[in-house]
């Protein structure tokens, strides 16, 4: 087994390179011309007895060409370095920086406008809401008022036609029991003396019994119905004269309580 082993050149110098190549090449040629010399004449060597054939194996072992030499690089030059120039200071453009300015303004100007008017909508749209609310409790309100008139109207109709029932009751009732006692003879009462000379005019209201047989029992002048003193004895005295019709009741005479007459004096 052949082992190739391989080592990195080392730098040699020209003519050294020039003799390891030309050795191994002039054995190469001569080991050639020798062959092909014995090939040409048709010699072959006897092999001695029991002596085993030597064979010459050759191997063409191509040597890495060597690298250059670097050529080492000129040292840069220094960098000699400008110095910065002087800052400029910006110009300032007050034009423009007022035109800013009034344009910020007015931006603000507007929007404090916009909310403005927002706050006055919502303003607006609260006052329409409550001033429809108040309508709608106005309406209500007035309608619980037209139905609390309405109710106290019939109500008041009402009373007012079970009054008038009454009153119309009560008249009939005493038409017929006036109907049944009617009077027969009434005589006025005499003009008191002093009241005719000091001039005094007015009512008296007395109240008695009719019995059975249409006389005047137990008349009484009405407390507080009788205008001066003077006409009360006038006024008894005229009553107990009254004769009336008796009253009937299942075709009997009785007695009728509680029957009023008002004597009026008036100087003719």
């Amino acid at each position: 087994m052949n082992e190739l082993i391989q080592t990195s050149p080392r730098p040699q110098q020209p003519s050294s390179r020039i003799g390891s190549w030309l050795l191994p090449a002039t054995a190469t040629v001569l080991l050639h011309g020798v062959a092909a010399w014995a090939l040409y004449s048709s010699w072959s060597p006897e092999a001695p007895a029991r002596a085993p054939q030597t064979v010459m194996i050759t191997q063409l072992v191509a040597l890495p060409t060597p690298a250059p030499e670097p050529i080492p690089e000129p040292p840069p030059e220094p960098v000699v370095q400008a110095e910065p120039p002087p800052p400029v200071e910006p110009q300032v453009d007050q034009a423009e920086i007022a035109r800013k300015r009034l344009e910020e303004q007015q931006l603000e100007q507007e929007k404090q406008q916009r909310l403005a008017e927002q706050r006055q909508q919502e303003l607006q749209r609260e006052q329409e809401r409550q001033q429809q609310l108040a309508r709608e409790q106005q309406q209500r309100e007035q309608a619980e008022q037209q139905a609390r008139a309405e109710q106290q109207r019939q109500a008041a109709e009402a009373e007012a036609r079970a009054l008038a029932d009454a009153e119309a009751a009560r008249r009939a009732a005493e038409a017929a029991v006036i109907a049944q006692y009617q009077p027969i003879s009434k005589k006025p009462p005499s003009y008191p003396r002093r009241a005719l000379d000091r001039g005094v005019e007015g009512d008296c209201t007395v109240r008695y019994t009719v019995t059975r047989e249409g006389r005047v029992k137990d008349p009484q002048v009405v407390e507080g119905a009788c205008d001066d003193p003077t006409f009360e004895r006038p006024s008894l005295n005229a009553a107990n004269s009254f004769r009336y019709q008796p009253r009937l009741v299942n075709g009997q005479p009785v007695d009728v309580p509680g029957v009023s007459n008002t004597f009026r004096y008036r100087i003719q």
